[in-house]
């Protein structure tokens, strides 16, 4: 597998706040990511999503609504040089948001939606795609045919838990292994993966955002992971989407520090493997 966003020789990062709450919020947090990656060498694409359409509530906040947020989102871009990542919900969606996005991102309940995978693909940007909760890593090989079908090989997948009961997530680690096995680079999101869907105060979402450090250093350990999706904000207390499942952002740079390492340590295993195999 050639890996198209750095050769695989360095860790990438997809990292933001879950939804876009305001240009001096998210252009803040991206700087400061940016810096983080800089000093860590990691390849770095802010992402925040600009129209939360997947909310459990129709009252619960969902953006600055799609034209406003997509405005937004390339002034954060202009102005924290950084590239960008952000959701789509629709197929009318992709050009716009091709416009300014570098990865296009499909929601996991979206994730076998023909006709937004084709809308994605014919962007010619990358798209990152979520494993849905209820699908294994052997069902997104078909996911990634339909994004090849229709004429992009440019293809990221991304786990983020299965349902284990009702409400409650788990990850495979071996999964994060056998979506390797399809020739992309896979990402883990250590974030959404301790999400309780629908559990907390008022049937908002909630997480138990403590576990995260843990899941995302034991996915970098299987060797198998090219990207770290970590949601991040400031205040996570105060955030207004998924806050309780986020990373304060204070803690960021110790964390991918750790990963970084463990990421160069598995790169050293497999150098080692690679020239002592006998052909």
């Amino acid at each position: 597998m050639i890996n198209f966003l750095n050769g695989g020789t360095r860790l990438s990062l997809i990292a933001g706040p879950c939804a876009l709450e305001s240009y001096e919020n998210a252009v803040g947090i991206a700087a400061r990511l940016k810096e983080i990656a800089a000093r860590l060498n990691v390849d770095y694409y802010f992402k925040v999503s600009i129209d939360k359409a997947n909310r459990t509530s129709a009252a619960h906040y969902r953006g600055l609504g799609f034209d406003n947020g997509l405005k937004v989102l390339g002034m954060i871009k202009n102005d924290a040089g950084v590239r960008v990542v952000t959701d789509i919900h629709e197929p009318w969606q992709a050009d716009k948001t091709a416009e300014i996005a570098d990865i296009i991102q499909i929601p996991a309940f979206l994730c076998r939606q023909t006709d937004l995978l084709k809308a994605a693909a014919e962007t010619g940007k990358i798209v990152n795609v979520k494993k849905a909760q209820f699908m294994s890593p052997e069902e997104m090989g078909k996911v990634a045919e339909k994004i090849l079908h229709f004429g992009n090989d440019r293809i990221i997948l991304c786990e983020r838990g299965n349902a284990f009961g009702y409400s409650n997530l788990v990850v495979d680690m071996t999964g994060l292994v056998r979506l390797k096995k399809h020739g992309y680079p896979v990402a883990f999101d250590a974030t959404h993966s301790v999400q309780i869907s629908g559990g907390g105060a008022n049937r908002t979402n909630s997480g138990a955002s403590e576990y995260v450090p843990y899941l995302a250093k034991a996915a970098i350990a299987t060797g198998a992971v090219d990207v770290l999706f970590i949601e991040t904000h400031d205040e996570p207390e105060k955030a207004l989407c998924d806050g309780s499942c986020m990373l304060d952002l204070s803690k960021a740079e110790a964390l991918l520090g750790k990963c970084v390492r463990l990421f160069e340590l598995c790169r050293e295993d497999e150098d080692v493997r690679s020239s002592t195999d006998i052909s």
